[in-house]
């Protein structure tokens, strides 16, 4: 009786390790974030302006269903303007757009990279000891891809071409 039973955990461990073995056709998450807890999400609270009365009620506009409200938060206007700068000033920048998409543009390009992309991470998938511990796999996978930084800040100021300063390396940013 105890073969018996020591047989069928045998098989069924067998069965389990063989299922988590299985692919799926699901694109791979190479991030492995989570919450760290049930705590409020800071992005969800949405400050308002205060109500102010106008000097002129005729001056206000006539309400539109669907359209903002005047005291709704506007945050790359607020933005351009705690910069310095004046809201819908880069409406003149047509010139800049037309240029930069002179040789042709592709209507379809963020499905065209998402396709690339997921075929990528297809190829990287997290191995078994990082699905495992829940480790992420990102940086493995896209470490090739990155931006040498403290390699291009010494060829530019090699070349005398005035740089920002950066952080030593090694420090941690």
């Amino acid at each position: 009786m105890t073969a018996g039973k020591t047989r069928v955990a045998a098989v069924l461990t067998a069965v389990l390790l063989v299922s988590a073995c299985g692919g799926s056709d699901e694109a791979p998450r190479l991030m492995r974030l989570q919450a760290s807890g049930d705590g409020p999400d800071e992005f969800s609270i949405l400050p308002t302006k205060p109500l102010e009365m106008p000097s002129d009620m005729r001056a206000l506009p006539e309400p539109v269903r669907g359209a903002p409200n005047l005291v709704d938060p506007r945050p790359l206007d607020d933005a351009v303007v705690a910069l310095g700068g004046r809201p819908g000033a880069g409406t003149g920048d047509a010139a800049l757009v037309a240029a930069a998409g002179r040789n042709g543009i592709d209507p379809n390009v963020r499905q065209t990279l998402a396709a690339e992309d997921e075929a990528f991470r297809k190829t990287q998938r997290p191995r078994l000891l990082e699905r495992l511990f829940n480790r992420s796999s990102y940086h493995r996978a896209y470490g090739g891809q990155t931006t040498q930084s403290y390699q291009e800040l010494e060829r530019w100021r090699a070349a005398q071409a005035r740089t920002p300063s950066a952080p030593p390396q090694g420090s941690g940013r």
